[in-house]
């Protein structure tokens, strides 16, 4: 790596790193807006993972000249090009798929996180936690009929 390349990818590495603290303050200080550079990087991320999927679907001949580019001291060089090229794409799409789908699982979480702290900040949406330990009541229920100073039904009496 020459000096210029160095250069972009320290440059690269400092933005995502700043990029993954913003989205950790904003998970911890429960700021949705801070979340969303994250989300976004994830999105342009799957998408570029996607293509390369589908440049390994389409075409499959580049996987064998991409071996035959690596250096000769790559580990198991030799065993991977004696592979046949159809079974060798055929494993290569589903190492992606898995990624793919585990990418897709973060990407849900990210963006359940931020639903949940931008729920939690409207006043509109009230959010009632519980866990085994402890129980959450309810507000009591106010009948429709009973704040606008009418008086209630009778209640049903079976015969």
């Amino acid at each position: 790596m020459d000096d210029a390349n160095m250069c972009i990818a320290t440059a690269i590495s400092l933005l995502m790193i700043l990029i993954c603290a913003m989205a950790t303050y904003g998970a911890y200080k429960q700021h949705a807006a801070w979340i969303i550079p994250f989300f976004c990087y994830q999105i342009f991320d799957f998408a570029l993972n996607t293509l390369v999927a589908i440049s390994v679907l389409v075409y499959p001949n580049t996987i064998q000249d991409y071996l035959r580019q690596l250096p000769a001291n790559f580990p198991y060089k030799e065993e991977i090009m004696a592979v046949n090229p159809t079974c060798l794409v055929v494993i290569i799409l589903l190492f992606i798929s898995i990624i793919l789908a585990f990418k897709g699982y973060l990407i849900s979480c990210v963006w359940n996180c931020y639903r949940y702290i931008n729920g939690r900040n409207n006043s509109d949406v009230l959010v009632y936690i519980a866990t085994n330990d402890t129980a959450v009541l309810l507000p009591p229920y106010e009948d429709p009929a009973n704040a606008a100073g009418k008086d209630p039904p009778p209640p049903y009496v079976s015969a």
